[in-house]
């Protein structure tokens, strides 16, 4: 399959605005692709690259070649152009990737740079994947649904599922079952405003549990056999020695559980996050590592998916230990005032603990595997912090001509500003338009695509928490940050200090 036929659907699906338009685009194209490319195409439609990283940034992508006149780069032929620059390393990387990196663009039409140039930076978006493509996918075979859900969900990925039923017709649905030995995508939970918003949303008996702020890890065990997948179902089995040992501590011989590993103190308090996952990424950290579980998919020859959270809840206390199971709240009853005091102590313990927030989980739903639904809502606090623009970067793609993404300072003692990263996410095309106006009267110099500024623009970021970093000068960082809102009734000198940011480390 020509890349061209992918870059012209995604642009199609970005342009469109009804669903049904959406899905019968991407029906279209599946319809059109090879199933060996099935995998790489519905990666690429997710915004993201197989390869994941292929260490190139957005300062290489600035001077491009001439665009090639008429479409001729396949999608087999351009992930393994990817392949080949991820594989890079050594003295002068930096030069052989830039190399390779202009030989795929000079085989590219204007339409490809540009979506290859989004694809690279992270920039691009049309929500193709998440929300139509297994519709899409579905419709180019003539099956509900509802099947190609549920053979992503225990598949692992929608491009295994396409890769599978594309070859083989809708019969190749019946290979995903569930297995032991076979991971399936996480359950995953919506956020809610706060505590008594998810009680009301779930309007039923519910449990109330503890957010670690951990790694997500599956673990199958199979008699004295114990793998571990990622929450991406990536296998670490040989890092998490620890979570081996637990797993055989369970009163079956034969289960899947799903939780979390996370480092603790010597207190017993959560350690901060970017050293869990320090330990789980390294093959030889020595960190020590804690597993806790919170639901179990499968005991004996039986999996549980389709029981209640509660009756799951009941097999995960039977057969797993209680230092290995998550602190949890039963409410029986959401709208009893009593009950919801109990709840709200119970989550401001959490908290206490040092714990990311609470989970509050229907008790009659089933596990929905690879699904981010109503019956689990997350609701932790949301910091947010007043800092300061020092620089932007100009956008690429759809953000071409529009100063993107947001250099961030905090105040130091001395009246100076210390970066803590950058952020383009939140940005609404309104306020594009408004701050690339408003940083061009404040701009003091230009280089590389990056227009410094006069530090007076003060804009309020939403962020997950800090953590440590040895790349910005103070030593920390934003985690997850994005933009709430500009703040031009406050000036620079009220901007939040280092001394503010840094009291969020735990």
């Amino acid at each position: 399959m020509l890349l061209e036929r992918v870059v012209r659907t995604s642009d199609e699906v970005a342009g469109l605005a009804a669903r049904s338009a959406k899905v019968a685009a991407l029906a279209a194209l599946f319809r059109a692709t090879d199933p060996a490319d099935a995998p790489v195409v519905t990666t690429w439609l997710a915004g993201r690259l197989p390869q994941r990283r292929v260490g190139v940034g957005a300062a290489a992508l600035r001077e491009r070649p001439a665009p090639a006149a008429a479409p001729r780069l396949t999608v087999a032929g351009t992930d393994a152009a990817f392949d080949r620059i991820a594989a890079v390393s050594g003295t002068g990387a930096t030069a052989a990737r830039q190399r390779l990196l202009g030989a795929l663009f000079a085989d590219a039409t204007a339409a490809e740079q540009d979506f290859l140039v989004r694809l690279l930076t992270g920039e691009l978006r049309q929500g193709a994947l998440d929300a139509f493509a297994a519709e899409g996918l579905a419709a180019a075979v003539d099956v509900p649904p509802e099947a190609v859900r549920r053979a992503v969900m225990l598949g692992g990925s929608l491009g295994a599922v396409a890769r599978a039923v594309l070859a083989g017709g809708p019969a190749a649905l019946a290979e995903f079952r569930p297995a032991l030995g076979r991971p399936v995508l996480p359950m995953l939970a919506q956020g809610a405003r706060d505590l008594d918003d998810a009680l009301d949303r779930i309007g039923g008996p519910c449990a109330v549990e503890e957010k670690l702020d951990g790694i997500r890890v599956q673990v199958h065990r199979d008699g004295g056999t114990v793998r571990v997948w990622t929450r991406t179902l990536d296998e670490i089995t040989d890092r998490l020695p620890e979570v081996r040992a637990a797993a055989l501590e369970l009163a079956a011989d034969r289960a899947v559980l799903d939780g979390e590993v996370i480092a603790l103190d010597d207190a017993g308090r959560p350690r901060p996050f970017q050293e869990t996952a320090g330990r789980v990424g390294s093959h030889a950290g020595t960190l020590p590592l804690s597993p806790v579980f919170f639901d179990v998919l499968w005991v004996g020859d039986h999996d549980l998916l389709g029981l209640s959270t509660g009756e799951r809840a009941a097999e995960l206390a039977r057969i797993a230990p209680a230092p290995r199971r998550v602190l949890r709240h039963v409410v029986t009853d959401p709208t009893d005032p009593g009950q919801r005091r109990a709840a709200r102590d119970f989550a401001a313990m959490a908290l206490e603990r040092g714990q990311e927030g609470v989970v509050v989980k229907d008790l009659a739903a089933p596990y929905g595997a690879g699904r981010r639904g109503a019956a689990w809502l997350k609701v932790k606090p949301v910091h947010t912090l007043d800092l300061v623009v020092l620089a932007a970067e100009w956008g690429h793609g759809r953000r071409r001509g529009r100063l993107s993404n947001l250099h961030l300072g905090a105040r130091r003692p001395d009246g100076t500003f210390a970066m803590l990263g950058k952020t383009f996410k939140g940005l609404t095309d309104a306020l594009l338009a408004w701050q690339t106006d408003r940083l061009r009267e404040l701009a003091v110099e230009e280089s590389g695509g990056t227009v410094r500024v006069r530090p007076e623009l003060v804009v309020e970021i939403a962020l997950d928490g800090v953590q440590r970093s040895s790349r910005y000068p103070e030593g920390v960082t934003l985690r997850f940050a994005r933009v709430v809102r500009y703040r031009e009734d406050k000036r620079a000198a009220d901007a939040d200090t280092v001394a503010t940011v840094r009291a969020l480390l735990r």
